[in-house]
């Protein structure tokens, strides 16, 4: 896995938090070892909605937040999944990860306060290859 942060000395969230991540991560590789690749980003969100229920996971799905711009709300994001109201989770389906990816993640991870987020590509023969950690430091 890739850790990705917005500055060179990166700060490891919490044993609690890289916990929870581990077990959000067993749970995308559970949906993906029932799904493989090749479907729409839609249905691994749902795949992953049932798998995190199973797993008694507590999240927000589709959570839309405010984007502010000096004091002034000038648009809205959405966050795929925010898991115990402390963990980004997004998915994509996509052939490759870019950066523009990742700087989504850290856009979501600054307007939430939140530290640490997972990027999740599930268009991968290996889900490990499609998994990356961002950090915000």
């Amino acid at each position: 896995m890739n850790r990705q942060g917005t500055k060179s000395a990166k700060e490891e969230p919490n044993q609690n938090l890289d916990e929870l991540a581990h077990r959000v991560i067993g749970a995308a590789i559970e949906v993906h070892r029932e799904l493989g690749p090749g479907y729409l980003e839609s249905v691994y969100e749902e795949a992953m909605a049932i798998e995190l229920n199973n797993l008694r996971i507590g999240f927000e799905r589709q959570l839309v937040f405010s984007v502010p711009y000096k004091d002034q709300k000038v648009g809205e994001g959405r966050i795929d999944f925010l898991v115990e109201g402390r963990l980004i989770v997004e998915l994509k389906a996509v052939d490759k990860l870019v950066p523009i990816h990742t700087a989504q993640v850290i856009s979501y991870l600054k307007a939430t306060g939140c530290t640490l987020g997972l990027l999740i590509n599930f268009n991968e023969r290996l889900l490990r290859s499609g998994i990356q950690r961002v950090i915000l430091s």
